[in-house]
């Protein structure tokens, strides 16, 4: 069992990044209901870098607050915002306590087992290797891996050789340290937000000439996050496989995914969070939750594959589900 208490950590927001939210809050409480650390749900402040009013509704809120006993906490969106929604992670981590270990997951996320027995080392943070190997991008006549990721390095002054996996051979992507942004955790969540926010506007207002021509939308947050836990003392596996993206957590991105490639337990956990009638009640605002959670098109789309023999690029899934009218975000 892990020693210490923790926080766990998502984005709620207007529209879909609430009803992730509820769902996500209710999957934890569901499979977890011994839980005894803070549930945050980290909304946008009004102004900054959101036009409009970027927070919840009050059925959104008041269902987090209430049954789901989530802390709504406020955060200044200052840097990123409309123009980069994913930085939301960056900025949030501002408004966590200092000292306070905690595990941030992207709201559609699925708790699906004990999350308060994972034997998180806060002093080793780590992140989803559930990944492809989408970041850098090499070109024929372009810098290869190495050059590109060690200039990153350089420019955050970070030792590049030490993040190496030595048995991927090299220019080979899994030799870099890269990772998934959907989970990362550490001891202190304001000292992880300030390095992520430093790497994150290093490398795009700074960009090495290495990697002048990739593309850092939608990749930035995930092309940051690496350098953030290389240089906190963190890499690879610091927790035991098969946990998280695995037996207690699920990350599963888009409704016809869920349902296309995930475990039994996953779409059993969302089929069972959203069944309390208050839940139902908001949940069904949201039309992907209400047309494959309630509607059936859930059941179609996991009708359409086989789980033992997907295939090996998630952009075949894509179309496939496309192609059938089941693709909803």
């Amino acid at each position: 069992m892990t020693a210490e208490p923790f926080d766990v950590v998502v984005i709620g927001q207007k529209g879909r990044v609430g009803y992730e939210a509820i769902l996500f809050a209710a999957s934890l409480r569901r499979a977890d209901p011994g839980f005894a650390g803070r549930l945050i749900v980290a909304e946008p402040r009004p102004g900054g870098a959101w036009p409009g009013d970027p927070r919840m509704s009050d059925a959104q809120r008041d269902l987090l607050a209430g049954e789901l006993c989530a802390e709504i906490r406020p955060f200044d969106a200052v840097h990123f915002g409309a123009a980069y929604p994913q930085g939301n992670k960056i900025e949030a981590l501002a408004a966590l306590d200092p000292g306070a270990p905690f595990v941030f997951f992207d709201s559609d996320t699925l708790v699906t087992g004990p999350l308060s027995a994972v034997p998180f080392d806060f002093d080793r943070p780590c992140a989803s290797l559930r990944r492809e190997g989408t970041w850098p991008e090499i070109e024929f006549y372009g810098p290869g891996y190495s050059e590109i990721w060690g200039s990153l390095y350089d420019l955050m002054g970070l030792d590049f050789a030490s993040s190496l996996d030595p048995d991927q051979p090299d220019e080979y992507w899994e030799r870099y340290l890269y990772f998934n942004a959907g989970w990362f955790f550490y001891r202190c969540g304001p000292s992880f937000g300030r390095r992520y926010l430093e790497t994150a506007l290093a490398i795009r207002d700074r960009t090495p000439r290495a990697a002048e021509l990739q593309s850092l939308d939608p990749w930035l947050d995930q092309v940051a996050l690496p350098l953030v836990v290389h240089a906190l003392g963190g890499g690879r596996r610091t927790i035991p496989e098969g946990l998280l993206d695995g037996s207690v957590t699920c990350h599963w991105r888009v409704m016809g995914l869920l349902f296309a490639r995930e475990s039994d337990a996953a779409v059993t956990a969302a089929l069972e969070a959203i069944q309390p009638n208050r839940i139902k009640k908001v949940l069904k605002e949201h039309e992907p939750f209400r047309r494959f959670l309630l509607q059936g098109r859930g059941a179609r789309a996991r009708a359409m594959f086989d789980r033992a023999a997907l295939p090996r690029r998630e952009r075949a899934i894509r179309n496939r589900l496309k192609s059938a009218g089941l693709w909803m975000r």
